[in-house]
């Protein structure tokens, strides 16, 4: 009736319903959240499920406060380390996290008998400046001829080896000893037991001496000094100890606690002495590892390989790596396809202190990457997808825009601070990031370095657009552009530069910020030939059967050559003979086929590709 939809029908016992609209209740304030009363701990990768269980509540309690911040997920969600922060401290704790290695060490050291430590083999790492002759004190030591495999004589990448000496075992470090490669020297005080620091007792100490010095002294591991070229006419020993005195580093015969050896890595003088000191030195410290426990490492150096794919450097410090284990290393898993020591000899696990090449990665890990062995593959897939996120998210923050033609051009016209984009391009990725870091800081006031892009193995079509798009230099060091990336590049007049030694690429872009001037010389390319076949030839050796694939080889005039072996410089010099059948002859042109040798050089592979060139003068103007 109408009475009742004006008042509402009649309740039972005589009332009628009040179908009035009531007052909404203001809304509340959100509930200030709980005093922090604990701290726990947390690892990398934690699920919704792993975080109920550590602040000690319902799953579905997490959820909610999941939902209340519009985040969708379930129990087996892996979060990130500010959202577990984040909802922790909804319940009154405090987070303090661990990374996936730390936790991995945590929990084996629950499990370990100490009784399982046994003595490893000591890590000696060798530093000092640039020609002060590192790598010929330990090609001594070792008795292999490392030195001539590098450009210029100068070592371009950390080297690991190991060594026997007196029945004991001792691996070796050799780090560059180029200013540029200060993070790489870093990463190998990191990792070491003793520093062995190389001064030549004619030149005495020099910048990266100090900085080895620093870097040992921060790593906190016992310095001995070996004054080196003792052998020369002008050496003075005695000033070199001068020097290192007034550096904190006072000699034994001085009443001080540094041991110095005089020696001459040349003539070999001196060695057993420093040898024994070295063995002396490492036997004051303790150094014992589990074999038992899975292993755990660092990364020294990586790069890619043809056939072989990515390839890591690795210094098992702790348990035994062993082929088929499943392992993360940065935001990389892999599983072990074959360990290869540092005489190139396959081995099927390696101890603790093995510097091994490790194959099975699924991409490049960067230099100073913790690896760790895992029994849960599948664990070690969800904490690296996790860690690639991150890295990604990162990335998209610090790249901030783009340069492009019309900006820069902009920029130049109105008369503000000119800036010189680059790409890098190197054969190993410690050589690429420590050449990021020296060029980056070489820019003024007038002239800003900016570095869009670095990466490892050969200048790619890929790498000569991004450099067209943004009018940027590419830089290649130790390694080459393929040959629809050398297409592109001078249909789009991209310069590309090619080094072999670090410190040419920085004072050749010194000279180039005077006013961005062309240098006074440029490399003419005049042909490429592709090895299909090698062969033995009486009274020269290996020789080359190829044929000419782009313009033509010749060995006539000033002309010069270099074996590419997949996008890396093996060998650069002159052509000893260039034949077709039995005649010499001094050109051949594209289609043709040929045989090539290189003057006092044959390592050569099918595959590899031959590439002519001469050096032409151009003038600045």
């Amino acid at each position: 009736s109408a009475i009742d939809r004006l008042h509402g029908p009649i309740r039972p016992g005589g009332r009628r319903a009040d179908r009035r609209p009531r007052q909404q209740a203001a809304p509340r304030a959100p509930a200030p959240p709980p005093p922090i009363t604990r701290t726990i701990t947390l690892a990398e990768g934690m699920t919704v499920k792993d975080l109920a269980e550590k602040i000690e509540v319902k799953a579905k309690e997490v959820l909610k406060k999941l939902m209340e911040k519009r985040m969708v997920l379930t129990i087996n969600t892996t979060l990130d380390t500010e959202t577990a922060t984040m909802i922790a401290r909804e319940f009154g704790a405090d987070v303090k996290m661990r990374t996936f290695e730390e936790e991995m060490v945590v929990l084996e050291s629950e499990v370990i008998d100490p009784g399982d430590l046994v003595p490893r083999a000591p890590v000696v790492t060798v530093l000092g400046h640039v020609d002060h002759g590192k790598t010929t004190l330990l090609d001594a030591i070792r008795e292999t001829r490392v030195a001539e495999q590098e450009a210029g004589g100068i070592t371009q990448h950390i080297g690991a080896y190991a060594a026997e000496i007196d029945g004991r075992r001792i691996v070796f470090l050799d780090t560059p000893g180029h200013e540029a490669f200060t993070m790489m020297r870093a990463r190998g005080a990191s990792v070491t037991d003793v520093v062995v620091l190389v001064v030549a007792a004619d030149d005495g100490v020099m910048p990266q001496t100090q900085e080895a010095i620093d870097h040992a002294r921060v790593a906190d591991v016992p310095i001995l000094v070996a004054i080196n070229k003792i052998d020369k006419s002008d050496a003075n020993p005695e000033r070199v100890k001068q020097e290192l005195a007034e550096r904190e580093l006072t000699p034994e015969d001085w009443g001080g606690q540094t041991v110095m050896v005089p020696v001459s890595a040349k003539k070999r003088d001196n060695l057993d002495t420093l040898l024994e000191m070295i063995l002396l030195v490492t036997e004051l410290g303790e150094h014992k590892a589990n074999p038992k426990r899975m292993a755990t490492g660092a990364v020294l150096e990586a790069k890619v390989d043809r056939g072989r794919g990515p390839v890591a450097t690795i210094l098992v410090q702790d348990g035994t790596l062993h082929v088929g284990d499943n392992f993360i290393v940065g935001t990389h898993v892999g599983r072990v396809r074959a360990l290869i020591d540092d005489r190139g000899q396959p081995l099927k696990e390696a101890e603790p202190s093995s510097p091994v090449e490790v194959l099975g990665l699924t991409g490049l890990p960067q230099p100073g990457d913790a690896l760790q062995v895992v029994a849960d593959a599948a664990k070690a897939r969800q904490i690296a997808l996790l860690r690639q996120n991150q890295a990604k998210e990162k990335a998209l923050v610090s790249r901030g825009t783009r340069v492009t033609l019309e900006s820069l051009q902009q920029q130049l016209a109105e008369g503000e601070a000119k800036e010189l984009p680059i790409i890098i391009k190197a054969d190993v990725q410690g050589s690429a990031e420590v050449l990021a870091e020296s060029l980056a800081k070489l820019g003024d006031e007038r002239v800003k370095i900016r570095i869009i892009h670095t990466g490892v193995g050969a200048i790619s079509e890929w790498d000569v657009l991004l450099a067209s798009t943004s009018n940027a230099i590419i830089i290649g060091f130790n390694v080459r552009p393929d040959r629809n990336a050398a297409g592109v590049a001078e249909r789009e007049g991209v310069d590309i530069r090619k080094h072999s030694v670090i410190y040419n690429v920085t004072d050749e872009l010194k000279k180039a910020m005077t006013g961005l001037l062309e240098p006074t010389t440029r490399e003419r390319q005049l042909g490429l030939a592709e090895v299909r076949e090698v062969f033995k030839v009486p009274k020269i050796g290996l020789a080359a059967g190829c044929i000419v694939t782009d313009g033509s080889i010749t060995r006539a005039g000033d002309a010069q050559a270099r074996l590419v072996r997949d996008g890396v410089i093996v060998h650069e010099g002159r052509i000893g003979s260039l034949r077709r059948f039995k005649d010499d002859v001094n050109e051949v042109k594209t289609g043709i086929e040929c045989g090539i040798t290189f003057e006092r050089f044959s390592d050569i592979k099918t595959g590899d590709v031959i590439e002519a060139f001469t050096v032409e003068k151009v003038a600045t103007v």
